[in-house]
């Protein structure tokens, strides 16, 4: 069982920047960052495996850049130009799911299959 925690959320101003942590209790091979606005369903937004190597969806490419630690088991996600439509709750989310699975999964299909750990949630609001 891996128990994950974030922290970071926040209100800010668009072209603003946050930075969003997830500690988690152990380790696995694939992590990710997953988003749900008011009203719309559940978004993958980036996946890491355990190889450090990120993918992200479109609409955040160049502004958003996710990382890990390994040594801390701590996974981030730098957030810069943000924009009023990244508003929404912030999931880190965890999985045993080898690399190509962990980036379709997230960001090709946008679903959450093999995601058995996460993480309560931080909110992120940003303001026009």
């Amino acid at each position: 069982q891996v128990q994950l925690v974030e922290s970071g959320g926040g209100s800010v101003q668009a072209g603003g920047s946050l930075r969003l942590s997830c500690a988690a209790s152990g380790s696995t091979n694939c992590m990710a960052w997953f988003r749900q606005a008011p009203g719309k369903e559940r978004e993958g937004v980036t996946a890491i495996d355990s190889d450090g190597y990120a993918t992200y969806i479109d609409s955040v490419k160049g502004r958003f850049t996710a990382s890990k630690d390994n040594a801390k088991n701590t996974l981030y996600l730098q957030m810069n130009s943000l924009k009023p439509e990244d508003t929404a709750m912030y999931y880190c989310a965890a999985g045993h799911l080898e690399a190509i699975k962990c980036h379709m999964t997230v960001v090709a299909a946008g679903t959450s299959e093999g995601f058995g750990y996460w993480g309560q949630g931080t909110q992120v609001t940003v303001s026009s």
